[in-house]
């Protein structure tokens, strides 16, 4: 450990390893420490025993769970948008080599007490029992603007005008789509986590909205890859990416001072008589909670279940179902629920795992999750718990320090990624080359 390090990473969550994998690929000598004895962190993926240890100690595993070792249960699910940002890291880097990938059967909107498949283009619209008749016709003529939209050919901008001046409210008011459809167009198709996108310039959410159905029709049935074995294999992928490349690893050391020179940057790290310099440091949140680098936001509920059947409703082995804050009486934001299956890995063999999270919005965050639990049917057993969620109160440009931010309530890696390649630029000061095809087919996936 004592030696000099271009970068120290603390921490081998998602964010971190794809962080640290990608420096170790520019060059970079890279240090990864974790307090854990395994790779993940939050986002690690657990099997039956460790799930049963860390939220039901006490209790015995019912047999008719199945084997132990048959499990990854992920603790902070989200699913791949099969043509995002992350794919295109995935393939720049080549870590694809070490993961398998496959498909998620489904995206679904809740309204009105029932589950519906997303429409993601003009001939889906036309046949979803989402909207009704004349609703159909103005949403199809939406997503014929939205998937024609380019920014420099005037021509295709309509009346709306620019978009990159226009709100997303205007151009909703527009098209005269109501308030349903302009709900899930925000929050199902452009992944949007509040509202207050509509005030702002529409391009950002008319390119996510694009995004999500081109990743559609690459399978036809949903924008979503996962990989098999659950989500682990991410932060344990990029590990083997930044190890290959000269990274070292140590697992169980826990930092016990943060060291800086005169001027305030960060220039090593301690643990008890060993002291490891480094010019920049990379860190989840968890390492400088009670410090003034990060700062509590709120907080997440989850809850994990295992069940023996799909989403009723739904009826597909995987999917992702979005429950609109407007459809639970009381709620703002948005429920989420991911679902993958033994198909995947996941569980044994006739079993599901359903993740349930959502932002807390009150002094009872269990309760708060019945109505999304409800739409799951009967459960075999839960594992409820609640996490803070921590950002940085600083950039890094004065200290050095770059610290991620907790995982969010979403079902999807989109908010994560973004975060990843902002801190990239903010590290080494250039933007990451994203240039590689994200071509699922170039995937191993069934």
């Amino acid at each position: 450990m004592d030696d000099d390090y271009d970068v120290i990473c603390l921490g081998t969550g998602f964010k971190d390893c794809i962080l640290g994998g990608l420096l170790s690929v520019d060059g970079k000598k890279v240090l990864t420490m974790d307090k854990n004895s395994f790779y993940g962190g939050e986002s690690a993926s657990l099997n039956l025993e460790q799930l049963y240890q860390r939220f039901r100690p006490e209790e015995e595993i019912p047999k008719e769970l199945g084997r132990t070792r048959d499990y990854n249960v992920d603790l902070c699910s989200k699913l791949i948008m099969a043509c995002g940002n992350l794919v295109k890291i995935l393939l720049r880097t080549k870590v694809t080599r070490y993961l398998e990938f496959r498909s998620v059967n489904g995206s679904f909107v809740r309204k009105d007490g029932s589950n519906y498949k997303v429409p993601a283009s003009a001939s889906e619209a036309m046949s979803s029992s989402l909207m009704g008749f004349f609703e159909k016709r103005r949403f199809k003529n939406f997503m014929q603007y939205v998937q024609n939209y380019d920014q420099d050919d005037e021509k295709t901008w309509d009346k709306t005008g620019d978009a990159k001046k226009t709100t997303m409210r205007e151009i909703y008011k527009y098209w005269g789509l109501d308030d349903n459809t302009i709900s899930f167009a925000g929050h199902c198709l452009a992944l949007q986590m509040d509202d207050a996108y509509l005030d702002q310039p529409a391009y950002d959410t008319i390119e996510r909205i694009r995004l999500y159905a081109y990743s559609v029709t690459r399978y036809g049935n949903s924008p979503f890859i996962y990989p098999a074995w659950g989500l682990g294999g991410l932060p344990e992928g990029f590990s083997r990416l930044s190890a290959v490349h000269g990274g070292v690893f140590m697992l169980n050391k826990a930092p016990d001072e943060i060291m800086y020179d005169d001027d305030g940057r960060v220039c090593g790290v301690r643990c008890g008589e060993e002291t490891a310099k480094c010019k920049q440091l990379i860190a989840s949140p968890e390492y400088f909670i009670g410090t003034d680098k990060v700062k509590k936001s709120y907080q997440v509920a989850r809850c994990i279940c295992i069940m023996d059947h799909p989403i009723p409703g739904c009826d597909v082995d995987s999917c992702q179902l979005i429950i609109p804050g407007r459809q639970v009486q009381g709620r703002k934001s948005d429920m989420y629920i991911s679902l993958v299956g033994w198909q995947h890995n996941v569980a044994a063999k006739g079993h599901y795992v359903a993740v349930v999270s959502a932002r807390v919005e009150s002094d009872d965050p269990k309760k708060e999750l019945i109505p999304a639990i409800k739409v799951l049917g009967k459960l075999k057993k839960t594992f409820f718990w609640t996490s803070d969620v921590y950002e940085p109160t600083g950039d890094g440009s004065k200290d050095g320090i770059f610290i991620t931010k907790s995982y969010d309530e979403t079902s999807h890696f989109e908010t994560a990624t973004e975060e990843v390649i902002a801190l990239y630029k903010a590290i080494t000061g250039e933007d990451l080359d994203l240039t590689a095809k994200a071509d699922p087919e170039d995937l191993q996936n069934e």
